[in-house]
């Protein structure tokens, strides 16, 4: 059996790896020259399945509003005259209930847990080397209002099954020495001591050249234009590369083209509800390491991430709905810059900062599409937002076991699924 992955981001690499583990002819196709170059390349490097709150919850649409006139807001919502943007913000807005919070948090949890296990077997069994961290993650505060909402969150993560524990100022301070300057404004922390770090980016390409030496095929430089329909099937994709126009025939499809799922999708009448939410990163040289974070941290006020990657420190966060442009917005990348360098002004060479955007896969329940489409032969990895990284290895796991015919081996949401 024939299996082509669309996209050779983290989750489409992934997903190549296990099904080629089930013993399946795969090939995977991507327009860019090499695995890993578009939302892979520079996210935020978290392993973070104990920090996965969803974006929709009672709290946001109040910040959004207060956030609307800010170029520097952490979410920024920009309205277009674009049906599909304004389709996922009222389903955005529909899920900030509670009840949905707390459901939509439950899948997350699940699948994050079954993806770290996943990725250690990974990386146990081949060895990878992505600069990957296993010093947990460290949330701080530098607002009391901030850190006394993280409780609730915590709490409810507890129940799910993460060792998320509240710690002082003091305590955030002992784990992480670098935050000593911040000593007199922290209001506290919440660590998680499994989660982990790494470069998201390093291991796609990676586990890329495991693949192909394993069998894979990789078509690069390649992008997939459109699709020739069977009844109620998918019997070949139409593709674009250095001008020539090709199709290839395939028995099944997988697609995780990220943001780009959603318009391709649109040609065999598929609705999913995915859009682009535009996030930034620095990454900077270590200046002093002595100045440096060696635990990866979550600046919860300003939602920024912070990995360390060997020499090499990145720094991630906000959202900007603004449709599929990746254009940088000089504000935003200054307002990254200017937090971290307050937060610690000796770690980096923050003059040699290397800026980055990329457009992560959101829906509106921050709840991915793993499973099976309408179309028999066409399978779902797509939407993951900001945890591609985080749930790449649980997903494919899990859609490979879809694929074969088994149920996977964790309770989740999965699309056109029932897990016995």
């Amino acid at each position: 059996m024939h299996v082509v992955v669309l996209g050779a981001g983290v989750v489409g690499v992934t997903s190549a790896w296990f099904l080629q583990r089930q013993g399946y002819q795969v090939t995977v196709i991507d327009r860019q020259p090499a695995a890993g170059l578009e939302t892979s390349y520079a996210n935020g490097g978290q392993i973070s399945v104990c920090h996965a709150e969803p974006w929709a919850n009672p709290s946001t649409p109040l910040k959004v509003l207060k956030w609307l006139h800010r170029n520097d807001a952490p979410l920024l919502f920009r309205p277009r005259l674009d049906a599909a943007q304004w389709r996922w913000a009222l389903a955005f807005l529909g899920q900030c209930t509670s009840a949905r919070a707390a459901d939509n948090l439950r899948q997350m949890v699940n699948l994050g847990l079954y993806s770290r296990s996943k990725l250690q077997e990974l990386r146990a069994e081949l060895g990878l080397d992505y600069d990957h961290l296993t010093r947990g993650i460290l949330h701080f505060y530098t607002s009391q209002k901030e850190f006394d909402s993280a409780l609730e969150p915590a709490r409810q993560m507890r129940e799910l099954g993460c060792d998320r524990q509240e710690v002082s100022a003091a305590r955030a301070i002992e784990l992480e020495p670098a935050l000593a300057r911040l000593k007199h404004r922290l209001a506290g922390g919440t660590y998680t001591a499994e989660d982990e770090s790494g470069d998201a980016r390093k291991f796609t390409q990676a586990l890329a050249e495991r693949c192909k030496q394993a069998g894979v095929v990789f078509k690069h430089n390649t992008e997939v234009v459109g699709f020739q329909r069977g009844i109620g099937r998918v019997d070949a994709v139409e593709t674009l590369s250095q001008g020539h126009h090709d199709s290839l025939r395939a028995d099944a499809w997988v697609l995780s083209l990220g943001s780009f799922s959603a318009p391709l999708a649109r040609q065999l009448g598929l609705a999913l509800n995915i859009y682009p939410a535009k996030g930034y990163s620095i990454t900077v040289p270590v200046k002093n390491p002595d100045a440096a974070f060696n635990v990866s941290l979550t600046d919860d006020e300003y939602k920024l991430v912070y990995s360390r990657l060997g020499d090499r420190m990145r720094i991630a966060g906000t959202a900007e709905f603004s449709g599929y442009s990746r254009r940088l917005n000089v504000t935003r990348c200054h307002a990254v810059l200017r937090r971290v360098a307050a937060v610690m002004p000796e770690a980096g060479h923050w003059e040699q900062a290397e800026y980055w955007s990329g457009l992560r896969p959101a829906t509106p329940s921050s709840v991915p599409y793993v499973g099976k489409s309408a179309i028999s032969n066409l399978f779902l990895n797509t939407g993951h937002g900001t945890l591609g990284w985080t749930h790449a290895c649980g997903s494919a796991a899990a859609l490979a076991d879809i694929i074969a015919g088994r149920p996977p081996q964790l309770d989740f949401r999965f699309s056109g699924v029932s897990v016995t």
